[in-house]
């Protein structure tokens, strides 16, 4: 149940919580600036204090004091004197037009420009787009409007204190409501013992790199052309993987966009600059697209002899046909998977609203003897995340750096398992001598609802579950979760729809659904083709709808 809290402070003292394990961890790359406001903000008055983190938690640099209203703490105006005195906050700053006309409403537009009733009636955006020529300086807030009564403030601050949320969080797609969150009981986080090598930045420099980093992706974002950011994106002098896979990523992106953009020597260039996986296939598919049919040959020959993954394995062998094809060259015929069982149904169309084709097969296949789930991704991954709860959010360095962890920062690193060998060796000894189970539903009661990046708690009930490990063999189990483990950003996803349990044999059947029209998708095809290699139950079920 969630709780309200009764703190009315809560956000400042959550504030204080980020100054204060920032102090503890990383002192010794601070710069003076944000030292200096470490050892400053807690010497202020609470009201100022809490004004400020309230300021800071909202969108924006600019807030008017109308606005600004909060029972604990008071008077505004106040409460903002001591933070206008530090340089933190600017009372009454120069504004431009555009960022008036964010804080003003359409009524106090009309009497500030004195506009006639038919501009009054016009949108606020058209009233802007008006007004612009005649107003294009810089004023005030108090000598575009001296009779508003009011005041606005500035944050100046606020890019010093997105930086020290950076350096707690180790990004900037979580915010201060990461906090509200877990004081509510709507998130709850695993307890990870942090040592000092733990940090996710290790220097001065990994800071900076993280913010230009950023600051390419957001100009990118934005719409500037991906060549002129990839050119201002310089290549990093550290030896931080996290912010080397950060990097590539973007990369990555840029070249996926400059392909859409029809710029073939563009996204070349930038995908043979990054190791990003599925890079070196898109440069193979540029290629071909660019009518370099020898060099994209050459380049997929390359690609064969060391495939860095089974997706990539698959493109090879979809794009090969064609560029042999293309170059003349003799037809060689690839060799085809064993089909999987073949299911077909012709039902009845549902009445009722917000049916879906999963549901419905799984309503049809249902048995008492014989009961079937609709778990797709859910079930094997969850089953995943309990038996390897301990690897998976063992602390090895730079894998947790703040309490607000979902899970490790190299989930997806190419070393991930080999980091933790003796962790992950000692879950699959498990599987072996056949303590799996309890140490699966020992995990499922110790660590309910915690945040997982595999476990989904909302359908991962008692009786799923024990249906599961009576019903799916330790050995499949470990096939399973070996695959996963390979390529755990891809082969997280593409399990079947359903899964059909007979508890009486203890045996199993799992279930890919396919709709009219639809069909099998690559990451689907490969979980098929593997089932099928190492005996696993599974069968396509095609649907189509009774006249």
């Amino acid at each position: 149940m969630i709780r309200v809290l009764e703190n009315e402070f809560y956000y400042l003292d959550n504030f204080h919580q980020v100054l204060q394990w920032i102090a503890e961890r990383y002192s010794d790359l601070l710069t003076d600036e944000e030292s200096a406001f470490l050892s400053r903000f807690p010497t202020l008055p609470q009201a100022s204090r809490a004004l400020f983190v309230r300021m800071v938690m909202r969108k924006g640099e600019l807030f008017r004091a109308s606005k600004l209203v909060y029972g604990e703490i008071g008077c505004t105006l106040e409460a903002c004197r001591p933070l206008c005195e530090l340089g933190w906050v600017e009372a009454d700053p120069e504004l431009s037009l555009d960022e008036l006309f964010e804080l003003l409403q359409k009524p106090e537009i009309g009497r500030i420009f004195q506009l006639a009733p038919h501009e009054r009636q016009a949108r606020k955006a058209e009233q802007l787009e008006a007004l612009r020529e005649r107003h294009a300086g810089r004023h005030r807030f108090s000598a575009w409007d001296g009779h508003a009564g009011d005041q606005v403030y500035r944050i100046v601050a606020k890019p010093l204190c997105d930086r020290l949320r950076l350096i707690f969080f180790g990004n900037f797609h979580q915010g201060w409501s990461e906090f509200v969150l877990s004081d509510l009981g709507v998130y709850r986080y695993e307890k990870v013992e942090f040592a000092p090598a733990a940090r996710g930045f290790r220097s001065r420099r990994d800071i900076d790199a993280y913010l230009a980093l950023h600051q390419c992706r957001e100009r990118f974002l934005d719409g500037e052309p991906p060549l002129e950011v990839a050119a201002s994106l310089a290549p990093l002098e550290s030896d931080n993987e996290w912010l080397h896979s950060r990097r590539h990523k973007l990369l990555f992106q840029m070249g996926q966009q400059l392909e859409k953009l029809r710029d073939w020597p563009g996204a070349l260039s930038v995908y043979r600059a990054t190791p990003y996986p599925g890079a070196r296939a898109r440069a193979i598919r540029v290629l071909e697209k660019d009518g370099q049919f020898g060099a994209a040959y050459a380049l997929l020959q390359q690609a064969e002899a060391t495939p860095e993954s089974e997706a990539e394995r698959q493109s090879l062998l979809r794009m090969g046909p064609r560029l042999r094809r293309q170059l003349g060259h003799a037809r060689s015929a690839a060799p085809k998977p064993a089909p999987p069982l073949r299911l077909d149904l012709n039902l009845p169309p549902p009445q009722e609203d917000g049916w879906h084709v999963e549901g419905v097969v799984r309503d049809h296949l249902w048995r008492q003897e014989a009961p079937v789930y609709y778990v797709e991704n859910t079930l094997i991954n969850s089953l995943f995340g309990l038996l390897f709860w301990d690897a998976i959010f063992c602390a090895v360095p730079g894998a947790f750096f703040h309490p607000f962890h979902r899970g490790p920062a190299d989930l997806h690193s190419a070393d991930f398992q080999q980091r933790r060998a003796a962790q992950f060796a000692a879950c699959f000894a498990r599987l072996d001598d056949g303590s799996y189970r309890e140490a699966i539903r020992a995990r499922l009661a110790e660590k309910q609802g915690i945040q997982s990046p595999f476990v989904y708690w909302e359908i991962l009930d008692q009786e799923l579950l024990e249906l599961a490990l009576c019903c799916i063999p330790a050995a499949h189990l470990r096939k399973c979760f070996e695959r996963m483990l390979l390529d755990l950003k891809a082969n997280r996803s593409g399990f079947p729809d359903l899964i059909q349990f007979w508890p009486e044999e203890r045996r199993y059947n799992m279930i890919e659904v396919k709709g009219p029209g639809d069909r099998l998708q690559d990451n689907q095809l490969r979980w098929i083709d593997y089932c099928a290699q190492h005996q696993m139950p599974i069968s396509v079920c095609y649907l189509q709808w009774a006249a």
